[in-house]
């Protein structure tokens, strides 16, 4: 008889936890979205990260150069459609600059960012789907 309560309790314990895991994976908490890296056309690198948020797309876009002060232009889309254009400085202590954004709209979403070098030309293309 011990033996079964034991076990029921057992059961019950990871049917709780499996439950509070796919609860939390809905509704966005326990989800980190999708993340893509690469190099740009010179020496700086870019990350792109979304993921969905109540309905919309928390986005996130960093370039690092390594260097401090230079501006880029920089452009994010959703599906076609502009949804951030404006210049950034890269920041000490690293050198890069981040563009965060809340986007309209949830998953099956196509995000692309650009950034290119104002002083040198480099420029950055990064893209994912949501």
């Amino acid at each position: 008889m011990y033996k079964l309560t034991l076990t029921g309790i057992a059961v019950l314990a990871l049917t709780l936890v499996a439950f509070a895991s796919t609860a939390a994976a809905k509704d966005g908490r326990g989800d980190r979205g999708v993340v893509k890296r690469g190099q740009c056309s010179a020496a700086s690198h870019w990350k792109l990260k979304a993921k969905a948020d109540d309905g919309r797309l928390e986005t996130e876009f960093e370039v690092d150069q390594n260097r401090v002060g230079k501006r880029w232009r920089v452009t994010i889309s959703r599906n076609g459609s502009n949804a951030f254009r404006g210049i950034r400085t890269t920041q000490a202590p690293s050198g890069s600059f981040e563009v965060r954004r809340l986007l309209a709209g949830g998953t099956g979403s196509r995000i692309v960012a650009t950034a290119k070098s104002l002083s040198s030309g480099e420029t950055c293309r990064a893209s994912l789907s949501v």
